[in-house]
């Protein structure tokens, strides 16, 4: 049985055209394999840990071979049982709104929280970084106001699907595929017929 984990990273809930079509995905791919076993975050509601100081001196004591005091063992511990509910997943369906050319700053949060040494990432004996997130399969549905295409001479401006890119690939999590709503801010038949691309974008992944 294969665990599926949805991360919401919009907080305008039936609005949100990401959140939108992620739930199409999710039905879609449940259609396909009504085994699957999902769990959800929906990062506006959910309860995540300040990335502190404490937080930040308990990564470079793991980094560096040293021990945590107290204050720093209970903020890694928030930190590990975060990372443990995200790596238990073996597929990832994260809804990414453009918010100012990038992502929503609780989703940066979240990633922040994740990407931690001997969690998702090891670095060996000559320093080279290894994600350990293999064999996964994530899905990231984006939604932008614009269209940020080279055709558009407007993809300089989008640093939301190469981050994304980036950062999950750091993790070891290479297998994606992604589905786009866009643009939702050009009116509302544009709003619809982004939504209407998106499901059939869907529709050939499924």
């Amino acid at each position: 049985m294969k665990k599926l984990l949805l991360i919401e990273s919009s907080p305008r809930k039936e609005r949100s055209h990401s959140s939108k079509a992620a739930a199409t995905l999710l039905q879609a791919l449940q259609a396909k394999d009504n085994s699957l076993q999902v769990d959800k975050i929906n990062l506006f509601e959910a309860d995540l840990p300040p990335f502190d100081g404490y937080t930040i001196s308990a990564k470079y004591a793991v980094m560096h071979g040293q021990p945590h005091d107290e204050k720093q063992a209970k903020a890694w511990q928030a930190v590990k049982d975060l990372a443990e509910r995200f790596s238990a997943a073996d597929i990832y369906i994260i809804s990414i709104p453009m918010w100012n050319f990038s992502i929503p700053y609780r989703l940066k949060h979240y990633i922040d929280l994740l990407v931690q040494p001997g969690l998702t990432f090891s670095v060996d004996e000559a320093g080279q970084y290894n994600g350990l997130l293999k064999n996964k399969k994530a899905y990231l549905v984006y939604a932008s106001g614009g269209v940020y295409t080279e055709e558009a001479g407007t993809a300089a401006y989008d640093q939301q699907k190469g981050y994304m890119r980036q950062i999950l690939g750091f993790i070891g999590i290479t297998d994606i595929q992604e589905i786009i709503a866009a643009p939702t801010l050009a009116g509302p038949e544009a709003a619809e017929k982004a939504d209407k691309d998106a499901a059939q974008q869907i529709g050939t992944i499924a």
